[in-house]
């Protein structure tokens, strides 16, 4: 087998990779384009938080004409007005503190723009059309997720039943041995409740394969307590 006189070329290469690596004006290159890369990837991630939160704003989620109704409702709710001072606004109902929930929400809201632009809600009569259909949508997220958003403020773990009015205790803890979820008996703590939720929000439990609420479940509504059975007795 004869055998190439051909020099071997991986010692020059080596030897170019070497010389370029310890050019001044490479070196300057290469960190020239590591910090700026590094840079680059601050501001994008700064404008990208920066968008995340701004869209977060009470601002923002009034300032389309359709919401409008949604924030005269929402003003005369013990969210806005209360004895601790303590205020939430429509994003710490709305939108997960979870990172990775919170961009879902975001992609999902792409659907409220597509609906403003078309009207689909821009006149009252035809909110009111819609207004059954959106809280079904809301429940079922909530229900999905144990109320996830209002467990960031209202937490088991964190309350004194025994400075609780008897009967929010005994409800409390009910909820607690029978694996029940806050929207399970808190709805229309914001919004008005529309007509037939109760048929509706029995709809979506079961659509969800879950167990349906007790017939006696608590439901607060603006500060009112009733009842899933409208005859069940409210005394104390």
């Amino acid at each position: 087998m004869t055998q190439s006189n051909s020099p071997d070329p991986r010692p020059g290469f080596l030897r170019r990779i070497w010389n370029w690596f310890w050019t001044p004006s490479a070196v300057l290159s290469v960190g020239f384009t590591l910090i700026a890369g590094f840079l680059a990837g601050i501001l994008f991630w700064g404008g990208f938080h920066w968008s995340m939160e701004a869209t977060n704003t009470e601002e923002f989620c009034t300032g389309c004409h359709t919401m409008e109704t949604n924030l005269g409702e929402y003003r005369e709710t013990i969210h806005y007005n209360n004895h601790s001072g303590v205020r939430a606004i429509c994003s710490d109902c709305h939108v997960p503190k979870e990172w990775n929930h919170k961009v879902k929400a975001k992609v999902m809201a792409v659907k409220d723009v597509y609906h403003e632009l078309m009207g689909t809600i821009d006149t009252p009569e035809k909110y009111e059309d819609h207004r059954l259909a959106m809280a079904a949508q809301t429940w079922k997220k909530m229900k999905q997720s144990d109320s996830r958003e209002c467990r960031n403020c209202h937490n088991f773990e964190y309350m004194d039943f025994t400075i609780q009015e008897t009967r929010a205790a005994k409800e409390h803890q009910r909820a607690i041995d029978t694996n029940m979820t806050c929207i399970d008996c808190h709805q229309g703590i914001a919004h008005q409740l529309p007509e037939g939720y109760l048929q509706e929000y029995k709809r979506v439990v079961e659509e969800l394969d879950m167990s349906t609420p007790q017939k006696d479940a608590m439901i607060n509504v603006n500060g009112i307590r009733t009842y899933l059975n409208p005859n069940e007795n409210s005394g104390g």
